[in-house]
């Protein structure tokens, strides 16, 4: 059985002092080595045994190793660092042909040529690119790319941005672009003390499930994107100040409103009739 071979590897925090290795502060790296959490984070992915997944940044596998326990169909793992190539070789020799490791940077690969028709993404994401990466997989689920689930974790504070609702302290542009096209939620929170280095924020889980029915209706991601940048850039702003000339009526607003008050549906408004 694959999983027993996956479960007779020695722990991943052996296998880095095996190896010689740790983390990176360059590549935003901290691993998580707790069974308890990688696996609840893997078991997080919606019908996960049926289930292809991509995974940004493995590290030295942890998250890697719960997926292809939980049952994944196939894994296909995306890593910048190849120092970590060592550990990781093992894992794909004990995978049974489930994983596919690509050294690579996540921010150039695309993910519609890796020969999958549909996916989930499950990632305990690199802070430093994890925001960038969400918009563009945004972008690509609003395109019809049938990613089926996004499980991801990411600071506590961007993870509030993601979910928050207009007249949250936390809403943005983040929030709108997200909810134009799937519904999230935070599954759980994670304390710093569980990773390796330890950071100095505390992180959550979202999910976030694409939605069809938004996506119909969403119009051009790219140009809510501009509108919503244009506006949140400049918050403080009413918006009749940031774009003049604008029949605010039209939309049931006097123009004194600031982005903080719109909601997604407005943005997706504005964006088509204003660029």
């Amino acid at each position: 059985m694959t999983v027993d071979l996956i479960d007779s590897l020695p722990p991943v925090s052996e296998m880095m002092r095996t190896a010689g290795l740790e983390p990176k502060k360059q590549f935003g790296q901290n691993f998580l080595f707790d069974l308890n959490l990688t696996g609840r984070i893997a078991r997080s992915v919606p019908n996960i045994q049926n289930t292809t997944v991509v995974e940004v940044g493995p590290g030295p596998g942890g998250l890697t190793r719960a997926l292809l326990m939980a049952g994944a169909k196939r894994v296909f793992a995306i890593e910048k660092d190849k120092t970590t190539k060592s550990i990781l070789d093992k894992i794909v020799e004990a995978s049974d042909g489930r994983l596919t490791v690509i050294y690579d940077d996540a921010l150039k690969v695309d993910f519609s040529k890796l020969g999958i028709k549909e996916y989930s993404i499950c990632s305990n994401l690199p802070y430093n690119v994890g925001t960038e990466l969400l918009t563009r997989w945004l972008k690509r689920i609003a395109s019809g790319e049938s990613i089926t689930s996004m499980i991801l974790m990411f600071q506590r504070e961007v993870a509030q941005r993601i979910v928050a609702q207009r007249g949250d302290p936390q809403y943005g542009r983040l929030a709108v672009l997200t909810s134009l096209v799937a519904d999230s939620k935070i599954l759980f929170d994670v304390p710093n003390t569980a990773f390796v280095p330890r950071p100095k924020v505390q992180s959550s889980v979202v999910s976030v499930m694409p939605n069809k029915s938004k996506i119909a209706n969403t119009g051009n991601i790219e140009n809510i994107e501009k509108i919503t940048a244009k506006l949140f850039g400049q918050r403080r702003k009413m918006i009749r100040g940031i774009i003049p000339n604008v029949d605010w009526q039209k939309y049931g607003l006097t123009g004194t409103e600031r982005a903080e008050e719109l909601c997604p549906e407005m943005f997706a408004q504005m964006a088509r009739d204003l660029i």
